[in-house]
């Protein structure tokens, strides 16, 4: 059975304490479905375990799609949210499959995170599969190979843009500027040509998706990828 991890935040409000944030539940509940079709062991795990907040933006009329929904509204997927496993807990698991959604709270928890980037590495240097989805994304920043260089140097990949940051009227809440940030390191970032529409860049075992319109798409490329291994 293929074993997935998602990670997942445990902040919600921005650093000026003015909005709510957290994670941006249809970069969870899309590959959460598309893994539970399949029958993958799922666990679901955030840096100091426990409740998962949830961006009141997404659940918005225009931003909460039929899955996310649906899942929003079953008792045992907020038990799940309010029990998420803690992450260094897990730190001797194997997995298939390790995934990180996204939503603005990521920006605080992920990046510096140096369980994050000891199980990411370890991950990637046994050629298994690492996923990031938009903010997400911001979880790769900072992880380095044996090597000394960065996981995302010269590789292709994707993550919100600072266009759909302005969209998105967060700029002035966030605490870096993503896009920036990615380039730094020496990644070939690959953006959808029109902004907020759906993108997702495999390069390798490194699967990254745009922004929370590429959920569905992204959960399934990831299977797709994780379904090719099997063979």
């Amino acid at each position: 059975m293929m074993k997935i991890l998602i990670i997942v935040t445990n902040i919600g409000m921005y650093a000026s304490g003015n909005l709510k944030t957290g994670l941006w539940l249809s970069e969870l509940t899309h590959i959460y479905h598309a893994a539970k079709e399949k029958g993958y062991d799922i666990t679901i795990a955030s840096p100091q375990g426990g409740n998962i907040p949830v961006d009141p933006e997404s659940l918005k009329h225009f931003t909460l799609d039929k899955i996310s929904e649906q899942y929003w509204n079953k008792d045992d997927f907020q038990l799940l949210l309010a029990n998420s496993e803690k992450l260094s807990e897990l730190t001797q698991q194997e997995y298939d499959l390790i995934y990180l959604a996204g939503g603005h709270g990521t920006m605080y928890d992920f990046p510096d995170d140096t369980t994050i980037q000891s199980m990411v590495r370890n991950q990637f240097e046994k050629g298994k599969k690492v996923a990031a989805i938009c903010h997400g994304v911001g979880g790769l920043l900072n992880v380095k190979l044996s090597n000394g260089e960065y996981l995302i140097k010269a590789k292709s990949m994707t993550g919100f843009d600072w266009f759909e940051e302005t969209i998105a009227r967060r700029k002035r809440e966030v605490p870096f500027n993503l896009e920036a940030a990615i380039k730094e390191r020496g990644a070939n970032l690959k953006k959808a040509f029109i902004p907020m529409t759906s993108n997702v860049v495999v390069d390798g075992n490194l699967i990254t998706g745009q922004n929370p319109f590429s959920s569905k798409e992204m959960a399934k490329v990831v299977v797709e990828q994780l379904e090719k291994n099997k063979l």
